[in-house]
C-alpha cells in the first residue's frame, strides 16, 4: 500500500490543513502505531493514527466551503487548546473545518474555511497568484509617493513585495489587491513607508466577495464554488 507524508494524509482526509498538521508534528501531538511522529514521516491508511490521543477518522461526507466575516480579535488557528479566541470555536460549525490562509488578529473581513484539505493547499501555493482585496485606513494623509511605492514593491521580510494594484479612496484610505500572502504584509509595507494601519478589512478572496455582517458565515453558492475550483484548477495535487 502506498505511503504518503502525514501532513498530506491528514489534509486529504479532511482532518486539518497541511500547515496545521506540521504544527501538530512540531508539538509532538501526532502518534502513529504508538510512536510520536517527526516531520516528513510517511503513513498508510492502515496505520493507527492518534492526534492528542484520539483516533483520526476520514471525513467521508461531501466537503463544506464557507465564507466568514471575521471580527477583530479572532485568531485564524485550529489550535483550540492554546488560543481561546480561535476561529473554530467562534464559528462552531458542526463539521471539522479549517481556514484557508490567515487574517491577522487586529484585522477583519472575509476568510474562507473548508473541510477540503486539497483546495487549501492549492490556494496557498504562491505561484497561483490569486488576488485578495483589502480596504485599508492609515494614520495620516496618503501621498502620491506612498501609492507609487506600494504599487511598485516594498522591501520587507528579506524580499521585495510583488507589484500590486493600489487605488486611493479618500485622504487616508486606499484599496489594495495582493497576489501574495507574506506575514502581516500590508501592515509591514505601510510601516516601512512611515504609515501606521488603523483599520484593515479584507473584502474579496479570489472570486468570493464579502457580503456578510461581522461575525456571520454562510456556505458558498454553487456558482461561487465552481468559480473557485476553476481558478485553482491549474494547481495539480502535490506529493
Amino acid at each position: 500500500m502506498e505511503e504518503i507524508r502525514i501532513n498530506k494524509y491528514l489534509s486529504e482526509i479532511g482532518f486539518c490543513s497541511r500547515r496545521a498538521a506540521d504544527s501538530l508534528l512540531e508539538q509532538g501531538r501526532i502518534v502513529v502505531n504508538g510512536i510520536v511522529l517527526e516531520k516528513g514521516t510517511k503513513v498508510t491508511p492502515q496505520d493507527v493514527i492518534l492526534v492528542d490521543g484520539k483516533p483520526v477518522k476520514p471525513d467521508t461526507e461531501a466537503p463544506v466551503y464557507i465564507a466568514f466575516n471575521k471580527p477583530i480579535g479572532i485568531v485564524c488557528t485550529t489550535d483550540t487548546k492554546r488560543e481561546q479566541n480561535n476561529i473554530i470555536d467562534y464559528i462552531n460549525h458542526p463539521r471539522r473545518i479549517f481556514p484557508i490562509g490567515r487574517l491577522d488578529k487586529p484585522s477583519e473581513g472575509l476568510i474562507l474555511l473548508t473541510s477540503d484539505g486539497d483546495i487549501v493547499n492549492k490556494i496557498l501555493r504562491s505561484r497561483n497568484n490569486h488576488g485578495k482585496e483589502y480596504i485599508v485606513r492609515v494614520d495620516k494623509p496618503i501621498s502620491p509617493k506612498f501609492l507609487e511605492k506600494m504599487r511598485g514593491g516594498v522591501p520587507i521580510l528579506d524580499t521585495v513585495t510583488k507589484k500590486c494594484e493600489v487605488e486611493q479612496i479618500d485622504t487616508m484610505t486606499f484599496r489594495i489587491v495582493l497576489t501574495q500572502g507574506l506575514n502581516r504584509q500590508i501592515r509591514r509595507m505601510c510601516e516601512y513607508l512611515g504609515y501606521e494601519v488603523k483599520k484593515l478589512k479584507r473584502v474579496r478572496v479570489l472570486n468570493i466577495h464579502l457580503d456578510l455582517p461581522i461575525g456571520k458565515w454562510r456556505d458558498l453558492t454553487e456558482q461561487e464554488l465552481q468559480g473557485l475550483l476553476a481558478l485553482v484548477d491549474d494547481s495539480s495535487k502535490t506529493i
